[in-house]
């Protein structure tokens, strides 16, 4: 399970885990995940209306613990969808250690 912290005009559905872009223009992402207790290489990817945009890579083999943290600007268009996408691995403890942010920089 995961909390929201912040969620102003609810553009964060918790049902989806989607960030839905009320307007368009230029947002900031950024996530942090951790890889805990587990001997293989995660991938996490943020996802623009279902294709990756970036990624990070946790995978080293011989800790207990390791994070991976990547964030961008985005052109986003009204009703565009973002969401974080485990491409690879397991998430040993589920997404308790990881954090996702988003926000509106420019409207357009």
């Amino acid at each position: 399970t995961f909390q929201v912290l912040v969620n102003i005009g609810n553009h964060f559905d918790l049902a989806s885990s989607i960030f839905v872009a009320p307007r368009k223009g230029i947002y900031s992402f950024s996530f942090h995940v951790v890889k805990v207790y587990n001997r293989q290489t995660i991938q996490v990817s943020l996802m623009q209306n279902g294709y990756p945009v970036i990624s990070a890579f946790a995978g080293d083999q011989d800790v207990t613990r390791e994070a991976a943290s990547n964030g961008v600007l985005l052109l986003m268009e009204r009703e565009d969808k973002v969401h974080l996408k485990l491409e690879r691995g397991n998430l040993m403890g589920g997404w308790k250690y990881s954090t996702f942010s988003g926000f509106l920089v420019f409207p357009l």
